[in-house]
Order: C-alpha cells, then sequence, then structure tokens
C-alpha cells in the first residue's frame, strides 16, 4: 500500500479491500472522556501510525465525523477502526474478558515509571480526560499504571504525548 501525506489522507476515502489489507498490531487504545478535539484527532494519527487495531472512544466526548477531529487527525480516522462506548469501565471489562493486558496511563501512587514497563500482548492502552484524569474504578481494573517522570514544573504530559511515548515503548518490545 502505497503512504499517504496529509493532503492526500485528508481527501482519502479508503474501500474495504484497502483497510483490510494494514496488518494490525495487537494494540487498543482506550480513550475515556478526552476532551480536546485536537488530542483526539492526534490519538487517531498515533493509531494509524502504530497500526492499532481499535480505539474506543468512551463516555461523554466528540467523536467523528467532526471537523476539528478530521483537521486534527489529518483524515486518519477513516483509516482506523473505531467504536464509541458509553463507559470506560464497561469497555475494559470486555477487553480483559478477551485477554486484553489493561495498561492505564495516569499519575498515581500505584503507578510505576513507563520506562519499566513490560507488556503483554494483546494490549490496550487507557489514557483519560485532561482535567480528571482516570478514575479509580478504572485504574482498579487495570493490569499496571505507568506514567511519565516530569522534571520540570508541570506536573502532566499531554495526553495524546504520554499515549504516544507508552505505545512506542510497547512497538519497541514487539520487535524484540
Amino acid at each position: 500500500m502505497n503512504k499517504l501525506n496529509a493532503k492526500e489522507l485528508r481527501k482519502s476515502n479508503p474501500s474495504n479491500k484497502e483497510l483490510d489489507s494494514i496488518k494490525r498490531n495487537p494494540i487498543y487504545l482506550v480513550l475515556d472522556r478526552i476532551i480536546d478535539t485536537y488530542n483526539i484527532g492526534s490519538i487517531f494519527r498515533l493509531a494509524d501510525a502504530i497500526a492499532a487495531e481499535k480505539v474506543y472512544l468512551c463516555g461523554e466526548m466528540e467523536h467523528p465525523p467532526s471537523s476539528r477531529i478530521h483537521k486534527a487527525g489529518v483524515g486518519t480516522e477513516a483509516w482506523v477502526p473505531w467504536e464509541k462506548t458509553k463507559s470506560t469501565l464497561s469497555t475494559i471489562k470486555k477487553l480483559k474478558k478477551e485477554g486484553v493486558y489493561i495498561v492505564a496511563i495516569e499519575q498515581d501512587s500505584a503507578s510505576i515509571p513507563y520506562s519499566k514497563l513490560e507488556s503483554k500482548l494483546p494490549v490496550a492502552l487507557v489514557c483519560g480526560n485532561e482535567t480528571e484524569g482516570l478514575s479509580k474504578e478504572v485504574l482498579k481494573l487495570s493490569d499496571v499504571i505507568v506514567e511519565l517522570p516530569m522534571m520540570g514544573i508541570n506536573r502532566s504530559f499531554n495526553v495524546w504525548g504520554s499515549t504516544a511515548v507508552v505505545a512506542y515503548k510497547i512497538l519497541e518490545q514487539m520487535v524484540k
């Protein structure tokens, strides 16, 4: 398959044959009530970049079709399988029943540095609301909680950026 640039992606309308030809990695991205459409679109771009199996958009949040998500995601939302669900908790429970390892990305007293993550496949990365983070119930259901070190004055990193760092850590482990 030919790679598309941003201009081509924004105008693309993939066929089922094209979508089926993409070899997906056993990685799911679970978005919990993300507020900023820039973050949502950027996570679709990330999902395409890592050939994620699926993106779950959980709870109250915008979803495609959305011109703002489309702009930030440069059209990748058309290329990535996604599903809108009512609840992050029910989505995680469903994935766990299917044998998916749940990694929450959150600052918490139980978290470990992302660099120490030893993930299992298939894996779901759960990222939370920019203001409230992930709920205690979601954290309890997770197999592991990871966070990125913050060495400056800011307490947290952008949600899509944090998810990207952890996703590429998992990809790195897959190729070993």
